[in-house]
């Protein structure tokens, strides 16, 4: 999907006035969220082997590595959220030390985090933990795919 298409998905969500004037509130509200989707969609396809895919309907982009779920991200929700994995010890930590980390929402409790990415967290610490669920799912690959990611 390309961000022009998040874009139209965004609009959708948005609401005019009985005049067709676009409230600036939501307006400004629709600019951060494309921008905090762009940036967080940029990062998750760049990642090495990374596809995209959409096995749970048009609405939750679901980031792959060699056929294995490293990201979930719905595209029809404000604030925006997206599903991690993460090793369970630092799945709790981090539930304790951010109100904005639960448990993965659909997901095993003790392998995934969902975020709430709405400016509680940094967005250093959201990219870190793509980072983390993408690698721990390359180390579960088979030692071949490993290779092939790394040859790629």
């Amino acid at each position: 999907m390309r961000s022009n298409e998040f874009i139209f998905r965004i609009h959708s969500l948005l609401h005019f006035n009985g005049a067709g004037i676009l409230n600036f509130h939501l307006f400004d509200l629709f600019i951060r969220i494309m921008n905090l989707f762009a940036t967080l969609y940029d990062y998750l396809v760049q990642k090495n082997g990374a596809i995209e895919t959409f096995p749970f309907g048009e609405n939750v982009l679901v980031m792959k590595v060699k056929g294995k779920i490293f990201a979930l991200l719905p595209l029809d929700e404000t604030p925006t959220r997206i599903n991690l994995k993460c090793d369970p010890s630092r799945a709790v930590e981090l539930r304790t030390q951010y109100d904005a980390i639960m448990p993965g929402y659909h997901m095993s409790k003790q392998h995934w985090n969902t975020l709430t990415v709405d400016g509680r967290l940094p967005l250093s610490l959201v990219l870190e933990l793509i980072d983390h669920s993408y690698e721990l799912v390359v180390a579960s690959l088979k030692k071949t795919d490993r290779l092939a990611l790394e040859s790629t």
